[in-house]
C-alpha cells in the first residue's frame, strides 16, 4: 500500500509512475488528496473542539474549588454543548478515514524506475538466455502423450475426482513430483534460506497484507463457512509471519523457503494454454521469501534472480530472463523478472518462475518494521520467487529429455528420484 504523506509530496512523480503502469483510474490521486484534505480539516477542528473540552473540565475544577458553583455550572453546560458536537466530527473524521484507505488500497505499487515501457507481454525485454534447445527425435510427443505413455498423470481421473486441472500424479509421476520438490528445498535451504510449512488457507488480513485483496479476490478459492482463502501461492503465509512484528536490524535478512500447494481459480483463462500440465487450478510450488533492508533490496533482487537461475541451469533445460515491462507486471510489485523454459515438443516458451521485488508495498499493509541504528522504525521491503513451479518444468523435462527409450533426468534427479531414466 502506497502512504498518503508519499503521495501528497510527488504527486506528479505517482501519477507518472502509474501511467507507466498503465493503470486506468489516474483520477484517484487527486481524490485520495481531496479525501486527505477533509480528513486533515476535521481532525483539527476534532483535536481544537476536544482541547476546549478540556480547557473548560480543567476550569471546572479549579471553580469548584474556589467555591464559584455558579460559575462551575456555566461552564460543565459549555462543556456539555462542546461534547454534543465532537460527537458528530468524530464520525465524520471516522467515516472520512474508512474512505480514505478503501480508496487508497486500490492504487497498485509504484513500479520501480528500471521497469521498461510497455502494454503486454510482447514489450516485455529478454534479459539474457541460457542452455540449448534440444534436436527432438522424429517421434517425440508434447508432454500430455508421455504422461499417459509411461503412466505418470491421469488428467481424466482428476477431472473424474473434482474437476479439470486437478491432476492425479500416479506411481513414478508421483515420485518425479516428490524429488524434485525435495531438490528444490535442498538447493534452497543449502543457499541459506530456512525451511518453513505454512497452512494452505489463509484468513483476508493475510490475503491483504500480500496484495491478493482487494486485487484478486475472483482468482482465489473462497471458503465461505470460515472466511478463509486457500492459497494461490506460498508467498501469501509466509509472508505473513512477520506481520505486525517489529525486527532488529541485525536479523535482517530474513530468508524463508516453503513448499506447498498452490490454488488458483484462473477465472478468465479457459481456452489459453490449457492443455496437460500448462495451466492448472491446483498444483506444487516451492517458494523464497526476503524480508531485507530498504536499501540493500535491489541488489537482493538480482542474487534472488542469480539463485533461481542456477537452479534451472542444474535442470539441464534451456531457458530465458524476461524483465517485466509497466503493463505486464503484478498488482504489488515494484520489478519482477520472469524465467521461462524453451518447450520443445510445444514449440513455446512457459514461465516457470517470478522474482519480484515489491519495495514497502506489503510491508506498509502488514506493518513489518525494523529499528535502525537511530532507534527508528523503518519499513522492512519484502521480495519473494518461485523456485520453482512445478508443472511446466515437469513438462517441460519429459519434452526436452525423452528419446526412443524413455526420458532421460538431469544428472542432479538421479539419486531423488532413484534412477537416471523413466521408461
Amino acid at each position: 500500500m502506497l502512504q498518503i504523506a508519499f503521495i501528497r509530496q510527488n504527486t506528479a512523480l505517482v501519477k507518472e509512475r502509474l501511467a507507466l503502469k498503465n493503470f486506468g483510474d489516474i483520477a484517484l490521486v487527486d481524490e485520495l488528496i481531496s479525501l486527505d484534505d477533509a480528513r486533515k480539516k476535521l481532525q483539527l477542528e476534532f483535536d481544537t473542539t476536544q482541547s476546549k473540552v478540556n480547557a473548560a473540565s480543567k476550569e471546572i475544577g479549579q471553580l469548584m474549588a474556589k467555591g464559584q458553583k455558579e460559575a462551575a455550572d456555566t461552564a460543565k453546560q459549555e462543556v456539555a454543548t462542546l461534547k454534543s458536537a465532537l460527537q458528530p466530527i468524530a464520525d465524520q473524521l471516522a467515516e472520512t478515514e474508512k474512505k480514505l484507505q478503501e480508496q487508497i488500497v486500490k492504487l497498485p505499487n509504484l513500479p520501480s524506475d528500471k521497469v521498461p515501457p510497455g502494454k503486454t507481454p510482447e514489450d516485455n525485454v529478454t534479459i539474457r538466455e541460457g542452455g540449448k534447445k534440444p534436436a527432438l527425435h522424429a517421434g517425440a510427443v508434447p508432454h500430455w502423450d508421455l504422461t499417459k505413455k509411461y503412466n505418470l498423470i491421469d488428467f481424466e481421473l482428476g477431472n473424474k475426482i473434482t474437476g479439470s486441472g486437478f491432476p492425479v500424479y500416479i506411481g513414478k509421476g508421483a515420485k518425479l513430483q516428490r524429488a524434485l520438490i525435495q531438490y528444490f528445498l535442498d538447493f534452497n535451504t543449502n543457499a541459506g534460506y530456512t525451511e518453513v510449512i505454512p497452512p494452505h488457507m489463509v484468513n483476508e488480513a493475510s490475503a491483504f497484507g500480500t496484495g491478493q485483496l482487494p486485487d484478486k479476490e475472483g482468482q482465489m478459492y473462497f471458503v465461505t463457512e470460515d472466511n478463509f482463502y486457500l492459497i494461490p501461492t506460498a508467498e501469501v503465509p509466509v509472508t505473513n509471519i512477520y506481520r505486525d512484528e517489529l525486527l532488529k536490524e541485525n536479523e535482517l535478512p530474513v530468508k524463508m523457503t516453503a513448499y506447498t500447494p498452490c490454488f488458483r481459480r484462473e477465472a478468465g483463462s479457459y481456452g489459453k494454454d490449457v492443455r496437460g500440465l500448462n495451466r492448472l487450478h491446483q498444483f506444487d510450488k516451492v517458494e523464497i521469501v526476503q524480508l531485507v533492508h530498504p536499501d540493500k533490496s535491489y541488489d537482493v533482487l538480482e542474487d534472488m534472480v542469480a539463485h533461481v537461475e542456477k537452479l534451472l541451469k542444474t535442470l539441464e533445460l534451456p531457458y530465458r530472463i524476461l524483465k517485466l515491462c509497466g503493463g505486464d507486471m503484478g498488482f504489488a510489485s515494484a520489478l519482477t523478472y520472469d524465467f521461462e523454459v524453451y518447450s520443445a515438443a510445444q514449440q513455446k516458451w512457459l514461465e516457470v518462475s517470478s522474482v519480484s521485488n515489491f519495495e514497502a508495498y506489503q510491508t506498509n499493509r502488514m506493518k513489518v518494521r525494523f529499528k535502525d541504528a537511530n532507534g527508528k522504525n523503518q519499513l522492512v521491503h519484502s521480495l519473494n520467487g518461485s523456485s520453482l513451479a512445478l508443472p511446466r518444468i515437469v513438462a517441460c523435462l519429459l519434452e526436452n529429455h525423452q528419446n526412443e527409450n524413455g526420458i532421460e533426468l538431469p544428472a542432479v534427479l538421479h539419486s531423488y528420484f532413484g534412477a537416471k531414466q523413466i521408461n
